[in-house]
């Protein structure tokens, strides 16, 4: 009975899960793409340029990895495996990782992926 109630739950927070992650993409997509629905890529992107705080900057194709690497970051950190630690003479912030990920499926690392954007963008009032 217990194990049925935890399965229960679960799917209960994957619907609710799944319900946020398409809002934001709805919302994201809408701002930002013309064309078609923004990913999780794209959206990680947009998480490391409002914490680098240049958003109307110009980037070279070498930035793209460590914008998105900042978003990573960013969304990971109230999870407790990533803290902030310093800006460097770029105002680029950079983190120090607190806790290796657990070895994770790819499909558990999207959910995992999803569940820290859409608390980070709760967490800045987007959805």
């Amino acid at each position: 009975m217990a194990y049925l109630y935890k399965m229960q739950k679960a799917s209960v927070r994957n619907k609710e899960l799944k319900d946020q992650w398409e809002t934001l993409v709805s919302i994201l997509t809408e701002r930002f793409s013309e064309t078609e629905s923004i990913d999780i890529e794209g959206i990680l992107y947009l998480i490391g340029i409002q914490e680098l705080g240049q958003v109307h900057e110009r980037f070279k194709k070498d930035d793209n990895v460590d914008i998105i690497h900042i978003g990573i970051c960013s969304a990971l950190e109230p999870f407790g495996y990533y803290a902030f630690d310093y800006f460097d003479d770029d105002r680029w912030p950079h983190f120090k990782l607190i806790e290796e990920l657990p070895p994770l499926k790819p499909g558990e690392q999207s959910i995992l992926m999803k569940e820290a954007v859409v608390h980070y963008f709760i967490q800045k009032g987007l959805i």
